[in-house]
């Protein structure tokens, strides 16, 4: 039997982090980037939205959340393979399917549907 942790009785329904978040990070830390490291939300903002009209639409966010997948694509064929995932585990991803996925996560964020994040939406907890 598996017990629940102290933030799940506290917190019914929510996680911590969001499993489908998990693999992202993980990512970005195999890779040693430092291309997400930020000290604040308005920095964060300024370093997605990289036209500079104070939000990130999709291609942006696209471009940033993808910079991790293509620095484990180590042999340029646009799949991530067992031997180029965090840890050597895990099924095989397309570029395709990863970008899918942060569509996905995108459009879920959007929370007034207008196709671009605010900082706020951008800030907000995954929905």
């Amino acid at each position: 039997m598996r017990w629940p942790s102290v933030f799940a009785l506290l917190h019914p329904g929510r996680r911590l982090v969001r499993r489908s978040s998990c693999g992202a990070l993980l990512l970005c830390l195999a890779t040693g980037t430092t291309f997400a490291q930020v000290t604040d939300s308005g920095e964060y903002l300024k370093r997605m939205d990289t036209d500079g009209d104070g939000r990130v639409s999709l291609s942006e966010y696209l471009e940033w959340m993808s910079y991790a997948f293509d620095q484990r694509d180590a042999n340029g064929d646009g799949v991530l393979g067992v031997d180029e995932l965090p840890g050597g585990r895990g099924k095989p991803i397309t570029r395709e399917q990863h970008r899918t996925t942060l569509t996905e996560r995108f459009r879920k964020q959007d929370a007034n549907g207008d196709g671009y994040l605010s900082a706020k939406e951008l800030l907000a907890p995954p929905r």
